[in-house]
């Protein structure tokens, strides 16, 4: 690892933020005891939310941790297709008795108030997903001590991170769950996700920054690989959503393995950005027709999800989740850091045991 990665974490071990109430101080706080970088996730919450969760975590550990932020979005809905999809909507509202959200009720996810609550109360490491902020920004982080990360998609929005001033990239590969930190939205390019090992090496050409690799890795011999393939570090999150510790509501820890759930697709269904889950009846009927809308339709479908989670209807959740799901461990998250660990060790020994050449002895 780079040396100011090396300050935060002892091991090349990120836990991803999770929004939506998954990545809980209890989570971070296990995460960075154990040698890890834990994260709690500021997206959906707002200023002072954010803040009382960065005192609980204090409370619970004296390690580095970070927090994450959501870059605020430009207007380029068309109310007209939010209208349409409401309507579409509108048996799912009457199925789970429920209204559907004001899908305008807010774009920048508080970005301004949370920013200035970091540059007071600073914290080791704050990431960016979404785009890129301002280098005022980063350089007033940096002044405070912040070590900051940004997520890229493409090697070209790595370099745009690194002109930006940012400390780190967080590559994410297509196979990571939830969404895709793209820096703008385009619906042209729907399932032309680069997968992680071709990204790590575009990014590792493109720019001189530590890299953070993300997406699908759920054992310490993909935390090797991705280390080989020229990353720092490696950020899972999938793998730390089945932990005791994580805020994930059980039906959905319990989908990551349940065969009804065999695989996991990009969807707008929910959110009206790209974002990887596990494919049930909701993304099956509604996918196809959500519009790029976010966080519109994000507002729009959040009391349905949480009727369908309430209910414990796992058909009508959010399942958010990587391609690796159904490696999923339900270990404590302290433990998992330690085994992800130990298997990180065996695959490099077995990687050194090969002479030059390839060809064993």
């Amino acid at each position: 690892m780079s040396s100011a990665l090396t300050d935060l974490c002892r091991l090349p071990i990120v836990q991803a933020p999770m929004a939506g109430g998954v990545s809980v101080p209890q989570l971070a706080a296990a995460v960075s005891e154990a040698g890890g970088l834990g994260f709690l996730a500021a997206g959906y919450k707002t200023a002072d939310g954010m803040y009382q969760e960065i005192k609980q975590l204090r409370g619970l550990t004296g390690r580095p941790f970070g927090v994450n932020l959501f870059m605020p979005q430009p207007e380029h809905a068309d109310p007209a297709a939010v209208d349409v999809y409401a309507h579409q909507l509108s048996g799912e509202a009457a199925w789970y008795e429920t209204e559907l959200g004001d899908p305008d009720s807010g774009r920048d996810d508080g970005y301004d108030a949370k920013l200035a609550v970091l540059l007071d109360n600073p914290v080791p490491a704050v990431s960016f997903h979404f785009g890129v902020p301002g280098r005022d920004a980063l350089d007033s982080l940096r002044r405070a001590g912040t070590f900051t990360l940004v997520t890229a998609t493409t090697a070209e929005e790595a370099a745009a991170v690194q002109r930006a001033g940012a400390d780190a990239v967080i590559a994410q590969g297509v196979e990571a769950g939830g969404h895709q930190g793209t820096h703008r939205d385009i619906p042209e390019t729907d399932g032309c996700g680069i997968g992680l090992l071709s990204l790590i090496a575009q990014v590792r050409e493109t720019v001189d920054l530590p890299v953070v690799a993300a997406g699908g890795i759920m054992r310490g011999s993909q935390i090797a690989a991705a280390l080989a393939a020229g990353a720092n570090a490696a950020q899972l999150g999938t793998a730390f959503l089945a932990t005791p510790e994580s805020g994930a509501n059980a039906v959905h820890k319990q989908a990551l393995t349940n065969p009804l759930f065999g695989r996991t697709e990009l969807t707008r269904a929910f959110s009206g950005r790209p974002a990887r889950g596990l494919v049930n009846r909701f993304m099956r009927e509604h996918g196809p027709y959500a519009p790029a809308a976010y966080p519109e339709v994000h507002h729009l479908t959040s009391p349905l999800r949480k009727a369908a989670a309430k209910a414990g209807d796992a058909q009508g959740m959010a399942l958010w989740a990587g391609q690796g799901h159904r490696m999923a461990r339900a270990l404590p998250a302290g433990q998992l850091v330690a085994t992800l660990a130990a298997e990180l060790d065996a695959a490099r020994t077995a990687l050194s045991a090969f002479p030059e050449g390839g060809e064993r002895g």
